[in-house]
């Protein structure tokens, strides 16, 4: 399979819906962020020493016992649409893709595990799996991370840990995080009680992309701010424990919220199936809002036809550079809404 192919696929290993508590969370990530002794970073670096960490990184994955499947991309030779592409699966951020000069990305074929390369850090290593699955999603970082070490000598202090351009990510260097969908908190109005003591607990709440974004179809992620004086494991837990709390919350809302609507919620989920099945023209955001309805509707066992990884697939489907990159050519707003609206009755339609 070639890196484009890859890229134009709605699916992957991470949106396969197969995870645990997938109700409520979509997907586990943890990132582990990573710079190589003796070079400046990438905010300092000049483009010969950018160059040099990307040739280093691409020696170093030609280590790898299964290196057949891994891409090294270079963001410079990538489209703009491609670009954003990757953003829009969650392979990489909005700020790795502003300056693509110098810039990579190595992919794994099956996309759960992503590594930016001269983004703020020389590395951001990324693992990805569906539902609740922290610990895998640890495990599989700290892998590729002792891979990658075999070949390259990280910046590293007896006392600070992992140095990191913002001091923030400086000890572990390690970012967990779930993106969890919680339209019972956000019917009910409860979601900013239960998120206003995360911040005191150590964590961060953000939009569907990480910071700075919209929460767009009730869909958030929760990270740890943390990442100095404490250990991985203890991080993971910790997150791996509130999480719990935010399921069992979320799970008691929609109850609460099937008792109070009854009627008014089914109607709500069924007439969002009627758009999405009928409709000719779908914006990004109703798409995505609709999408929700029908990922509460499965929820409540009203939708036995969907399943999660259609649900999951949709929200690439929804994305203007996705549409764009089917469609082959630069599209207006009005094209894109005339296709995203096409490919999601088509997707629901195939159904499994």
């Amino acid at each position: 399979m070639s890196w484009e192919e890859i890229l134009q696929r709605p699916s992957s290993f991470w949106l396969n819906g197969r995870g645990p508590e997938q109700e409520v969370v979509i997907s586990s990530r943890v990132r582990l962020a990573r710079n190589l002794a003796g070079h400046p970073f990438p905010n300092r670096a000049g483009d010969g020493e950018l160059e040099g960490i990307m040739t280093a990184v691409g020696n170093a994955i030609q280590g790898f016992p299964d290196q057949a499947n891994y891409y090294f991309l270079s963001l410079s030779k990538l489209s703009p649409v491609d670009r954003q592409l990757l953003v829009e699966k969650h392979l990489t951020s909005p700020d790795h893709i502003k300056e693509p000069r110098q810039r990579g990305i190595v992919l794994r074929e099956d996309e759960g595990v992503s590594i930016m390369v001269n983004e703020e850090d020389h590395l951001r290593i990324q693992a990805l799996f569906s539902g609740l699955q922290l610990e895998e999603a640890w495990k599989l970082a700290g892998e590729i991370d002792d891979r990658l070490e075999k070949t390259l000598t990280y910046a590293y202090d007896e006392a600070f840990g992992y140095l990191t351009a913002c001091p923030t990510n400086a000890g572990t260097g390690l970012r967990a995080s779930v993106m969890v969908h919680l339209p019972g908190l956000v019917m009910l109005n409860r979601i900013g009680k239960v998120f206003a003591p995360l911040s005191q607990l150590g964590l961060a709440t953000r939009g569907m992309y990480g910071e700075g974004t919209e929460a767009l179809g009730n869909m958030f992620q929760i990270s740890n701010q943390i990442t100095l004086g404490r250990s991985e494991e203890e991080l993971i837990a910790h997150l791996q424990a509130i999480t719990r709390q935010v399921i069992e919350q979320e799970r008691g809302a929609r109850q609460e919220l099937y008792r109070e609507m009854g009627d008014h919620l089914v109607d709500r989920v069924f007439r969002a199936y009627g758009i999405l099945t009928h409709a000719r023209l779908l914006s990004t955001k109703e798409a995505i809002n609709l999408v929700s309805d029908l990922r509460l509707g499965l929820d409540l066992n009203l939708l036995p036809q969907l399943n999660y990884r259609i649900l999951n697939e949709l929200l690439v489907l929804c994305q203007p550079a996705y549409i764009q990159k089917i469609a082959g050519q630069q599209q207006s707003s009005r094209e894109r809404d005339a296709k995203r609206a096409t490919l999601i009755r088509e997707r629901l339609k195939n159904g499994n």
